[in-house]
């Protein structure tokens, strides 16, 4: 759920407390993960007076192909109307930003996504992609390690929280870390901790959008 918080405060950051229409693409049905997303960006954006559920639906099976669909019918039956897309990931986002750039207003609409995928870094640097959600992998690996390194040992293993399995119909004792709300002008912290290349993300015409705060990650892609 602190993922779909992320995600909800991400996109109320990047739509400020202006009057706003917004479409939420979810992930599948069929992933409890994207029900909680969901719920989690609901508990943020539904407190703000001012935003309005256009449209809301979930895409089966996490299908970009299916998201676009989905979002260009959403896209009709509200004329275009929509200011923000609540997007459960990258791939969803980056289907949705591309019928909003068919429809020319490419950097209008304000886009969320997860993961942090090269794809949806820059989408961020070329504006047409608000913000990403950013899961540290090494501060996951380390908290792995330390549960295993336990059971190991026959000890029960440090943990912060339980998360409800609706399939086992049981709580489970985990360890939750805090997701991060990626925008333009943090994208380093992802090259920094080396989950996406610098070299990768600032390749061609990216190249030019890295100079700055990226430009010491960026040398090996051209960037003086």
């Amino acid at each position: 759920m602190k993922v779909g918080e992320e995600l909800g405060k991400g996109l109320q950051k990047c739509l400020g407390g202006k009057a706003s229409n917004i479409a939420y693409l979810n992930g599948s049905p069929t992933d409890n993960n994207a029900t909680l997303f969901a719920k989690g960006a609901h508990n943020i954006l539904d407190k703000v007076a001012d935003y309005k559920k256009a449209a809301e639906q979930a895409v089966p099976d996490w299908k970009p192909e299916k998201a676009a669909t989905i979002f260009e019918q959403m896209y009709t039956e509200q004329h275009g109307r929509i200011d923000g897309v609540l997007a459960a990931n990258d791939n969803l986002g980056n289907a949705a930003m591309a019928i909003v750039k068919k429809n020319g207003r490419a950097g209008k609409v304000a886009i969320t996504g997860q993961d942090a995928t090269l794809q949806g870094l820059q989408n961020i640097l070329d504006g047409t992609q608000c913000m990403t959600v950013y899961k540290p992998v090494k501060q996951e690996a380390d908290a792995a390690a330390k549960l295993a390194i336990s059971l190991l040992k026959g000890q029960k293993g440090e943990t912060s929280a339980t998360v409800n399995d609706p399939q086992g119909k049981r709580d489970v004792p985990s360890v939750l870390l805090i997701p991060i709300g990626v925008f333009k002008d943090n994208v380093k912290q992802v090259t920094d901790d080396q989950f996406v290349k610098a070299a990768d993300l600032c390749k061609g015409a990216y190249a030019a959008r890295c100079k700055g705060a990226y430009a010491a990650k960026c040398k090996g892609a051209g960037v003086q």
